[in-house]
């Protein structure tokens, strides 16, 4: 392992700082790949109401996009620290958009299983993680800032999202919906694609726009994938996102179908995951810059805490009463953990390999989140209630709280 240090805090700034362009390029990516990803809960009863197709099998597909494009992360993080991540992201955003216009045309779960279940993974991976890694490249005192401002994309979409696709639904059916959110989105996504650079060292500036000391501009420097591999901090990473991302999909996937049960129209049930969204929002931007400030390590403990309080407060709530704050609680918690995720593997391992690293991991523990939605699917036909389920979310949370709190203190060289 090589290593680095902490930009000095009198240096110069350089000139037109070229990473909060990244930054915002990553927000715009972030926000109409998951303003489609979760508006899945708001088009279900429509498409089964038009369709005749199984919820159940529709169920299904989607668990297997979130398990693919999470396993294809860690192709697309690889490549992304090979050819940049203009390309990744670029050729992702045509491949998203050709997966969803299909799935809008479907005539039968065949067509919907190609668009949905194959082509849109591939597009979805060219995402999280690549846009995720290249901020963790561009920043290091203010790494929790940037990567809470790129990942609020995420959280906005969850808030501005889910009521337009349920009013678009309701005006002009679930097919116009979700072809002119794949549409929008392959554009939005290309053009921040263009605003992406590799790394500072690429165009002659240094992380966080400061020099470092001892580090010359081309210096990237940091943890290989197969010694990351090899440390504790690496595995308990895993461990304790698994546990969280087992359950993070399921309130997107299912809460407005929880509250329609509860005898909530549609569009108010929608405002349910819009609730989730604002807490994310709210989450990721203010527990992002907190997290540079004190230890990320307690910092995240604390999120899976409150998560695992959010699921709980949804597992009882009858009414929009508890359900808005539950949902905010979960989203604030949800929100704040995801974006310390990349931090923290910068953190410990460094940016040289940051897109490998956060790609292996992501693909491993992100893949866990495929479960999720369809066993709690199986769990409300057997039960005819979501609260056993959310009920398990909270366990599963509770349990990957105390994992963070054996992370060890990360060494200062690769920070």
């Amino acid at each position: 392992m090589s290593t680095n240090t902490k930009p000095a805090a009198d240096a110069p700034v350089d000139e037109v700082f070229h990473g909060w362009r990244v930054v915002g390029a990553a927000f715009t990516v972030l926000f109409v790949v998951y303003s489609i990803q979760f508006s899945f809960g708001t088009l279900v009863d429509d498409i089964v109401a038009d369709t005749g197709w199984s919820e159940n099998r529709l169920q299904l597909i989607y668990a297997l996009y979130i398990f693919s494009y999470s396993s294809l992360s860690a192709v697309s993080g690889i490549l992304t620290d090979r050819f940049g991540p203009r390309r990744v992201i670029g050729v992702g955003a045509l491949i998203l958009g050709i997966g969803y216009l299909s799935w809008a045309a479907a005539p039968n779960l065949w067509v919907v299983l190609f668009g949905l279940g194959i082509l849109a993974p591939i597009g979805m991976s060219a995402s999280w993680v690549p846009c995720n890694a290249t901020v963790v490249r561009w920043f290091i005192a203010r790494r929790g800032l940037a990567v809470a401002v790129a990942t609020a994309g995420g959280s906005l979409a969850n808030i501005v999202a889910p009521p337009i696709s349920a009013a678009i639904v309701q005006a002009r059916g679930w097919r116009t919906a979700l072809a002119s959110m794949a549409i929008v989105g392959v554009i939005a996504m290309s053009a921040g694609a263009a605003l992406m650079r590799r790394d500072p060292e690429s165009v002659g500036q240094h992380p966080d726009g400061r020099p470092q000391i001892d580090a010359p501009v081309g210096a990237v420097e940091g943890a290989t994938v197969a010694e990351a591999f090899r440390t504790r901090p690496y595995w308990l990473i895993f461990g304790m996102y698994a546990l969280s991302f087992l359950a993070i999909f399921v309130p997107f996937a299912h809460i407005s179908q929880f509250a329609t049960d509860q005898g909530i129209d549609a569009i108010k049930a929608a405002t349910v995951i819009s609730a989730i969204g604002i807490g994310g929002f709210t989450g990721r931007l203010s527990v992002g810059p907190v997290s540079d400030r004190f230890d990320r390590r307690r910092v995240v403990a604390i999120a899976f805490a409150v998560q695992t309080i959010g699921f709980v407060g949804l597992s009882v709530a009858s009414s929009l009463t508890l359900l808005y704050p539950a949902a905010a609680a979960f989203g604030f918690a949800y929100g704040s953990a995801v974006a310390l995720f990349p931090a923290l593997v910068g953190d410990y391992f460094g940016r040289a390999h940051a897109g490998a690293i956060v790609g292996r991991l992501f693909a491993t523990a992100g893949a866990m989140a495929a479960i999720g939605p369809y066993v709690a699917q199986l769990l409300v036909d057997a039960s005819d209630s979501y609260r056993f389920a959310f009920t398990l979310c909270a366990v599963a949370n509770g349990a990957a709280m105390l994992m963070a709190m054996r992370l060890p203190r990360p060494e200062l060289s690769f920070r």
